[in-house]
């Protein structure tokens, strides 16, 4: 199904609750414009818009950041785009009651490409740097709740990341394996 609201496309994806969403991209002499939210186009589209954080991240060429989520009562509906750059960006179903639930599927996001992710409740989300710099920015539905801050192993889910060792941090490291999750989704 692809639907539009005259302010963006909206594409699923074989996750369900997940969707692609394009935004018109304006370019001129002077650059470029690019709506990432609109209220009423969201509502129309059957989105939430409910975001209570928003935040950026920078990550250099190889970095891996993921995968992430909250642990209910603090989990969230995501918004992801690439704001400059290419990154890899993956989404994996923890739902347990999802016909998808285990799987991934995965992304590529650019910064000149419009193309954002909603993400539903109960899925983790990562990506993987493939420019020199990407800037990532993010719009969730629930404050950071350090005690229901949870993730998953990049390398226990399947993922073809094309690459065996990425640039990760200590809290990404330390993740337990997709196997051994016991998911409250």
């Amino acid at each position: 199904m692809t639907e539009g609201t005259g302010n963006f496309i909206c594409r699923e994806t074989r996750l369900a609750g997940c969707y692609v969403l394009q935004a018109k991209v304006r370019e001129d002499a002077r650059g470029s414009f690019t709506k990432v939210f609109h209220e009423g186009a969201f509502r129309e589209l059957g989105l939430t818009t409910e975001f209570r954080e928003e935040y950026f991240s920078v990550s250099k060429k190889n970095v891996l950041r993921g995968l992430h989520f909250q642990l209910p009562p603090a989990d969230h509906e995501k918004l992801v785009w690439c704001m400059r750059g290419k990154v890899l960006d993956v989404v994996l179903d923890l739902r347990r009651a999802s016909a998808t639930y285990g799987t991934h599927q995965c992304f590529v996001l650019a910064g000149d490409s419009g193309e954002m992710l909603y993400i539903p409740r109960g899925m983790a989300h990562g990506f993987l740097t493939l420019s020199d710099e990407a800037v990532m920015m993010y719009k969730v539905t629930s404050v950071y709740a350090p005690d229901f801050d949870e993730g998953i192993r990049w390398d226990t889910a399947g993922i073809e990341w094309g690459i065996s060792s990425p640039i990760l941090s200590e809290r990404d490291q330390g993740f337990g394996a997709l196997e051994d999750f016991s998911s409250p989704f």
